[in-house]
């Protein structure tokens, strides 16, 4: 209804509105999130200590160099201190592990 009321106005507008939602069964279909607004941002603590608070990703769909073809960035929240593996598709989440405790 807002935006509909920001480009056009008729009398009647809300209840014509309301009875075409009703009638319609893809609106019917599709309802939109009620939940509450989650509110604002907080910020994230500040770590108290080096590697205690990590930010983990990978990098997909590289060439290859030397059989990897991927690339898993390992960067401290404190320090912003980062370590870049190089691993091979396909890895598990223990081969993940075992680059983390290799590298760090």
């Amino acid at each position: 209804m807002k935006r509909l009321k920001q480009l056009f106005y008729w009398k009647g507008m809300t209840k014509s509105v309301q009875n075409y939602i009703r009638r319609c069964t893809i609106c019917q279909a599709c309802k939109y999130d009620n939940s509450a607004y989650p509110g604002l941002l907080q910020p994230l603590p500040i770590p108290e200590e080096v590697w205690l608070d990590i930010f983990m990703d990978f990098i997909e769909g590289l060439p290859r160099s030397q059989r990897k073809e991927v690339i898993l960035v390992l960067v401290d929240r404190f320090s912003k201190y980062a370590h870049f593996v190089a691993l091979s598709h396909p890895y598990t989440a223990e081969i993940v592990a075992q680059a983390y405790l290799d590298n760090i």
